[in-house]
Protein backbone atom coordinates (compact mmCIF):
# COMPACT_ATOMS: atom_id res chain seq x y z
CA UNK A 1 0.00 0.00 0.00
CA UNK A 2 1.39 3.39 -1.04
CA UNK A 3 1.57 6.74 1.02
CA UNK A 4 -1.22 8.42 -0.72
CA UNK A 5 -3.20 5.26 -0.36
CA UNK A 6 -2.72 5.29 3.20
CA UNK A 7 -3.65 8.44 4.02
CA UNK A 8 -6.64 8.32 1.81
CA UNK A 9 -8.20 5.33 3.22
CA UNK A 10 -8.64 6.57 6.67
CA UNK A 11 -10.56 9.40 4.66
CA UNK A 12 -12.45 7.22 2.71
CA UNK A 13 -13.57 4.61 5.82
CA UNK A 14 -14.60 7.89 8.27
CA UNK A 15 -16.80 9.32 4.70
CA UNK A 16 -18.58 5.39 4.86
CA UNK A 17 -19.26 5.82 8.14
CA UNK A 18 -20.83 9.33 8.82
CA UNK A 19 -22.94 8.71 5.41
CA UNK A 20 -24.75 6.03 7.09
CA UNK A 21 -24.98 7.95 10.67
CA UNK A 22 -26.63 10.98 9.10
CA UNK A 23 -29.20 8.29 7.01
CA UNK A 24 -29.58 7.01 10.41
CA UNK A 25 -30.21 10.69 12.06
CA UNK A 26 -32.74 10.88 9.08
CA UNK A 27 -34.36 7.58 9.47
CA UNK A 28 -35.21 9.11 13.50
CA UNK A 29 -37.29 11.88 12.09
CA UNK A 30 -39.26 10.23 9.74
CA UNK A 31 -39.80 7.02 11.67
CA UNK A 32 -39.67 8.20 14.90
CA UNK A 33 -41.15 12.16 15.20
CA UNK A 34 -42.83 11.94 11.94
CA UNK A 35 -41.09 14.05 10.30
CA UNK A 36 -42.05 14.49 5.62
CA UNK A 37 -38.85 13.14 3.86
CA UNK A 38 -39.15 15.97 1.40
CA UNK A 39 -38.21 18.74 4.86
CA UNK A 40 -35.30 16.25 5.43
CA UNK A 41 -34.06 16.10 2.19
CA UNK A 42 -34.46 19.95 1.84
CA UNK A 43 -32.56 20.80 5.37
CA UNK A 44 -29.90 18.58 3.89
CA UNK A 45 -29.29 20.28 1.04
CA UNK A 46 -29.92 23.96 3.07
CA UNK A 47 -27.91 23.06 5.88
CA UNK A 48 -24.69 21.85 4.19
CA UNK A 49 -25.08 24.39 1.94
CA UNK A 50 -24.70 27.33 4.61
CA UNK A 51 -22.06 25.35 6.17
CA UNK A 52 -20.02 25.18 3.17
CA UNK A 53 -20.57 28.40 1.17
CA UNK A 54 -18.72 30.39 3.18
CA UNK A 55 -15.86 28.68 2.73
CA UNK A 56 -15.91 27.54 -1.08
CA UNK A 57 -18.93 29.87 -2.72
CA UNK A 58 -16.19 32.71 -3.54
CA UNK A 59 -14.10 30.15 -5.34
CA UNK A 60 -16.92 28.56 -7.41
CA UNK A 61 -17.60 29.93 -11.16
CA UNK A 62 -21.13 31.49 -11.56
CA UNK A 63 -21.43 29.76 -14.51
CA UNK A 64 -22.09 26.49 -12.87
CA UNK A 65 -24.91 27.85 -11.42
CA UNK A 66 -26.41 28.22 -14.88
CA UNK A 67 -25.44 24.94 -16.94
CA UNK A 68 -28.52 22.46 -17.15
CA UNK A 69 -26.13 19.46 -16.98
CA UNK A 70 -25.37 20.77 -13.56
CA UNK A 71 -28.96 21.22 -12.67
CA UNK A 72 -29.60 17.39 -14.24
CA UNK A 73 -27.26 16.13 -11.63
CA UNK A 74 -28.33 17.96 -8.91
CA UNK A 75 -31.58 16.67 -9.41
CA UNK A 76 -30.37 13.38 -9.77
CA UNK A 77 -28.93 13.75 -6.24
CA UNK A 78 -31.97 15.24 -5.04
CA UNK A 79 -34.23 12.56 -6.34
CA UNK A 80 -31.72 10.17 -4.38
CA UNK A 81 -32.47 11.03 -1.29
CA UNK A 82 -35.83 11.95 -1.08
CA UNK A 83 -36.26 8.24 -2.16
CA UNK A 84 -33.42 6.81 0.36
CA UNK A 85 -34.91 8.96 3.49
CA UNK A 86 -38.84 8.01 2.17
CA UNK A 87 -37.32 4.00 2.28
CA UNK A 88 -35.35 4.23 5.91
CA UNK A 89 -39.05 5.76 7.19
CA UNK A 90 -40.18 1.92 7.15
CA UNK A 91 -37.87 -0.17 6.28
CA UNK A 92 -34.07 -1.60 8.06
CA UNK A 93 -30.84 0.44 7.51
CA UNK A 94 -28.97 -2.36 6.48
CA UNK A 95 -31.90 -3.84 3.91
CA UNK A 96 -32.30 0.22 2.31
CA UNK A 97 -28.31 -0.09 2.20
CA UNK A 98 -28.39 -3.34 0.17
CA UNK A 99 -30.83 -2.25 -2.47
CA UNK A 100 -29.46 1.01 -2.62
CA UNK A 101 -26.09 -0.65 -4.59
CA UNK A 102 -28.29 -0.99 -7.60
CA UNK A 103 -26.73 2.52 -8.03
CA UNK A 104 -22.80 1.46 -8.68
CA UNK A 105 -23.49 -1.37 -10.86
CA UNK A 106 -26.13 0.99 -13.01
CA UNK A 107 -23.28 3.33 -13.35
CA UNK A 108 -21.22 0.72 -14.33
CA UNK A 109 -23.30 0.18 -17.76
CA UNK A 110 -24.73 3.85 -18.18
CA UNK A 111 -20.62 4.86 -18.17
CA UNK A 112 -19.94 2.29 -20.47
CA UNK A 113 -22.81 3.02 -22.89
CA UNK A 114 -22.69 6.73 -22.65
CA UNK A 115 -18.97 7.31 -21.82
CA UNK A 116 -17.73 4.18 -23.71
CA UNK A 117 -15.64 3.59 -20.42
CA UNK A 118 -13.62 0.48 -21.16
CA UNK A 119 -15.27 -2.65 -18.76
CA UNK A 120 -13.74 -6.06 -18.42
CA UNK A 121 -14.82 -9.68 -17.60
CA UNK A 122 -13.77 -9.99 -14.41
CA UNK A 123 -15.30 -6.71 -13.30
CA UNK A 124 -18.47 -7.39 -15.20
CA UNK A 125 -18.71 -10.70 -12.99
CA UNK A 126 -18.10 -9.18 -10.04
CA UNK A 127 -20.92 -6.91 -10.60
CA UNK A 128 -23.04 -9.64 -11.49
CA UNK A 129 -22.30 -11.10 -8.43
CA UNK A 130 -23.45 -7.66 -6.40
CA UNK A 131 -26.33 -7.60 -8.50
CA UNK A 132 -27.26 -11.20 -7.30
CA UNK A 133 -26.61 -9.73 -3.74
CA UNK A 134 -28.97 -6.93 -4.56
CA UNK A 135 -31.57 -9.11 -5.56
CA UNK A 136 -31.41 -11.23 -2.23
CA UNK A 137 -31.69 -7.89 -0.58
CA UNK A 138 -35.10 -6.67 -2.36
CA UNK A 139 -36.72 -10.40 -3.17
CA UNK A 140 -38.57 -8.75 -6.10
CA UNK A 141 -42.19 -10.50 -6.44
CA UNK A 142 -41.96 -12.37 -3.27
CA UNK A 143 -41.29 -10.07 -0.27
CA UNK A 144 -40.29 -6.70 -1.90
CA UNK A 145 -41.56 -3.59 -0.19
CA UNK A 146 -42.83 -0.37 -1.18
CA UNK A 147 -39.79 0.73 1.07
CA UNK A 148 -37.69 -1.36 -0.78
CA UNK A 149 -38.77 -0.01 -4.18
CA UNK A 150 -38.27 3.25 -2.77
CA UNK A 151 -34.03 2.61 -2.08
CA UNK A 152 -34.07 0.59 -5.23
CA UNK A 153 -35.31 4.22 -7.18
CA UNK A 154 -33.23 6.21 -4.72
CA UNK A 155 -29.98 3.43 -6.40
CA UNK A 156 -31.31 4.38 -9.71
CA UNK A 157 -31.14 7.92 -9.12
CA UNK A 158 -27.56 7.22 -7.60
CA UNK A 159 -26.19 5.41 -10.22
CA UNK A 160 -27.23 8.41 -12.77
CA UNK A 161 -26.01 10.90 -10.19
CA UNK A 162 -22.54 8.90 -10.33
CA UNK A 163 -22.53 9.06 -14.10
CA UNK A 164 -23.33 12.09 -14.58
CA UNK A 165 -20.60 12.78 -12.61
CA UNK A 166 -17.93 11.25 -14.28
CA UNK A 167 -19.15 13.14 -17.47
CA UNK A 168 -18.73 16.33 -15.23
CA UNK A 169 -15.82 15.84 -13.62
CA UNK A 170 -13.70 18.29 -16.26
CA UNK A 171 -16.10 21.22 -15.81
CA UNK A 172 -14.67 22.31 -12.53
CA UNK A 173 -13.01 21.16 -9.58
CA UNK A 174 -14.44 18.93 -7.00
CA UNK A 175 -15.13 21.62 -4.24
CA UNK A 176 -16.97 23.70 -6.66
CA UNK A 177 -19.83 20.50 -7.96
CA UNK A 178 -20.11 19.71 -4.66
CA UNK A 179 -21.45 23.51 -3.32
CA UNK A 180 -22.79 23.23 -6.27
CA UNK A 181 -24.97 20.52 -6.01
CA UNK A 182 -25.77 22.02 -2.39
CA UNK A 183 -27.28 25.49 -3.81
CA UNK A 184 -28.83 23.73 -6.81
CA UNK A 185 -30.64 21.03 -4.26
CA UNK A 186 -31.77 23.64 -2.20
CA UNK A 187 -33.49 25.37 -4.74
CA UNK A 188 -34.70 22.58 -5.72
CA UNK A 189 -36.41 21.37 -2.40
CA UNK A 190 -37.36 24.62 -0.97
CA UNK A 191 -40.96 24.66 -2.74
CA UNK A 192 -41.68 20.94 -1.15
CA UNK A 193 -39.35 21.37 2.42
CA UNK A 194 -40.78 24.83 3.03
CA UNK A 195 -44.39 23.44 3.40
CA UNK A 196 -43.60 20.47 5.70
CA UNK A 197 -41.76 21.77 8.29
CA UNK A 198 -42.55 19.75 11.82
CA UNK A 199 -42.98 21.01 15.32
CA UNK A 200 -39.25 21.89 15.79
CA UNK A 201 -38.83 20.80 19.48
CA UNK A 202 -35.07 20.44 20.43
CA UNK A 203 -35.14 16.69 19.32
CA UNK A 204 -35.79 17.17 15.63
CA UNK A 205 -33.88 20.15 15.81
CA UNK A 206 -30.74 18.24 16.54
CA UNK A 207 -31.56 15.62 14.45
CA UNK A 208 -31.68 17.40 11.61
CA UNK A 209 -28.26 18.93 12.00
CA UNK A 210 -27.09 15.48 12.54
CA UNK A 211 -28.58 14.24 9.53
CA UNK A 212 -27.03 17.27 7.56
CA UNK A 213 -24.04 17.16 8.97
CA UNK A 214 -23.25 13.27 8.48
CA UNK A 215 -24.45 13.72 4.55
CA UNK A 216 -22.12 16.68 4.10
CA UNK A 217 -19.29 15.91 6.23
CA UNK A 218 -19.28 12.12 4.40
CA UNK A 219 -19.30 13.97 1.03
CA UNK A 220 -15.86 15.97 1.73
CA UNK A 221 -13.98 13.46 3.50
CA UNK A 222 -14.95 11.67 0.51
CA UNK A 223 -13.51 14.03 -1.92
CA UNK A 224 -10.82 14.94 0.01
CA UNK A 225 -9.62 10.70 0.02
CA UNK A 226 -10.68 10.94 -3.86
CA UNK A 227 -8.14 13.79 -3.92
CA UNK A 228 -5.31 11.63 -2.69
CA UNK A 229 -5.86 8.30 -4.32
CA UNK A 230 -7.32 7.41 -7.70
CA UNK A 231 -10.93 6.89 -7.62
CA UNK A 232 -10.38 3.38 -8.99
CA UNK A 233 -8.70 2.67 -5.77
CA UNK A 234 -11.16 4.15 -3.66
CA UNK A 235 -14.37 2.99 -5.23
CA UNK A 236 -14.57 -0.68 -3.62
CA UNK A 237 -14.19 0.81 -0.26
CA UNK A 238 -17.61 2.36 -0.70
CA UNK A 239 -19.44 -0.68 -0.01
CA UNK A 240 -18.13 -0.93 3.53
CA UNK A 241 -21.03 1.57 4.13
CA UNK A 242 -22.87 -2.10 4.13
CA UNK A 243 -20.90 -2.54 7.41
CA UNK A 244 -21.29 0.67 8.99
CA UNK A 245 -25.45 0.72 7.92
CA UNK A 246 -25.79 -2.75 9.34
CA UNK A 247 -23.93 -1.81 13.00
CA UNK A 248 -25.68 1.70 12.84
CA UNK A 249 -29.31 0.07 12.45
CA UNK A 250 -28.53 -2.76 15.03
CA UNK A 251 -27.04 -0.47 17.38
CA UNK A 252 -29.99 1.71 17.16
CA UNK A 253 -32.82 0.02 15.97
CA UNK A 254 -32.37 -3.17 17.18
CA UNK A 255 -32.48 -4.48 13.30
CA UNK A 256 -30.58 -7.24 12.05
CA UNK A 257 -31.58 -8.44 8.24
CA UNK A 258 -33.08 -11.66 7.20
CA UNK A 259 -30.82 -14.73 6.17
CA UNK A 260 -31.51 -13.89 2.66
CA UNK A 261 -31.14 -10.45 3.18
CA UNK A 262 -27.57 -10.88 4.88
CA UNK A 263 -26.25 -13.33 2.45
CA UNK A 264 -26.80 -10.32 -0.13
CA UNK A 265 -25.07 -8.19 2.14
CA UNK A 266 -22.49 -10.11 2.11
CA UNK A 267 -22.24 -11.11 -1.83
CA UNK A 268 -22.46 -7.13 -1.95
CA UNK A 269 -19.83 -6.34 0.12
CA UNK A 270 -17.32 -9.00 -0.90
CA UNK A 271 -18.02 -8.18 -4.86
CA UNK A 272 -16.61 -5.02 -4.06
CA UNK A 273 -13.51 -5.24 -1.99
CA UNK A 274 -12.73 -8.32 -4.41
CA UNK A 275 -12.04 -5.97 -7.19
CA UNK A 276 -9.18 -3.95 -5.50
CA UNK A 277 -7.45 -7.30 -6.77
CA UNK A 278 -8.48 -6.43 -10.04
CA UNK A 279 -5.40 -4.55 -12.54
CA UNK A 280 -5.63 -0.90 -12.17
CA UNK A 281 -5.10 -1.06 -15.84
CA UNK A 282 -8.19 -2.61 -16.60
CA UNK A 283 -10.53 -0.61 -14.52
Amino acid sequence: MNADLRRALPLMLLAMTLIPAGDTAGKLLTAGHDADPLFVAFSRFALGALLLAPFVLHLTPARLFVDWRVWLRALFLAGGITSILTALRTEPIANVFGAFFIGPILSYGLSAWLLKEGITRARTGLLLIGFFGVILVVKPGFGMTPGVAFAVLAGLFYGAFLTSSRWLADLARPRALLISQLVIGTLIMAPFGLLRIPDMDLPVVGLTFVSALGSMLGNLCLILALRLAPASQMAPFVYTQLVAATALGWAVFGDLPDGLSMLGLVLLLSSGLASLWLPSSKK
